[in-house]
């Protein structure tokens, strides 16, 4: 797809990993990070893909590990945080995975090294972050999806964005075709994120706490 992305611009991708999975998911196909990169490698002048998840330290096994693991070791940059766990109103355990805060710091003290800066998520939440970082003078692109149902993408998001870039219209570049599971642990075909963001007690939303 045609993306107004210049050869010679320095850019660098955030991405939301709970919101850009369900992006995906809500239009059937899984993502090939390996494709992902090279798609904006070839664009543009990469600086760094930074990955935000959280993650559920007090297991014994956590099911992104896997998926942390071999981003780390195939160029990117991760950035994550531990899960909260609690027990709601009803006695459900629940896991809050908000990285907003973490996603945002970086952005704006990378803003003055970049041109052009690729926000994957449709979280509205980071509308005054995208204007803070235009003001610095960087384009920012928006990757989402507004062809799910329901859209994944704010529509506030969206206006504030130079370029909204239809995550539908990447697939055909950036989608994983479906081999059969292996038992390997570092393997990105496990589908890792399948047993993490899946997970019905999982949550990316900040959790509001009161005293």
């Amino acid at each position: 797809m045609a993306m107004d992305i210049h050869e010679d611009e320095k850019i660098a991708l955030f991405i939301d990993g709970a919101n850009l999975y369900s992006a995906a998911r809500a239009l059937g196909f899984d993502i090939d990070y390996k494709k992902l990169l090279e798609v904006f490698r070839k664009r543009g002048r990469l600086i760094r893909a930074l990955y935000y998840t959280a993650l559920v330290e007090d297991q014994e096994y956590s099911p992104i590990r896997p998926l942390v693991d071999w981003l780390d070791y195939n160029g990117f940059t991760m950035v994550t945080k531990p899960a909260k766990e609690f027990t709601d109103s009803v006695g459900r355990r629940k896991i809050k995975g908000d990285m907003d805060i973490e996603l945002a710091i970086d952005m704006m003290e990378m803003a003055p090294h970049l041109d052009h800066v690729i926000l994957f998520s449709g979280d509205g939440d980071f509308r005054r972050l995208v204007e803070i970082v235009q003001n610095k003078g960087v384009k920012v692109s928006v990757v989402s999806t507004v062809k799910s149902s329901p859209s994944m993408a704010a529509d506030e998001l969206r206006r504030q964005a130079d370029q909204f870039i239809e995550l539908q219209d990447l697939a055909s570049e950036i989608s994983r075709a479906h081999q059969p599971r292996q038992d390997h642990g570092n393997n990105q075909d496990d589908d890792p994120e399948d047993a993490f963001y899946d997970d019905e007690d999982y949550d990316d939303e900040p959790i509001i706490e009161t005293v």
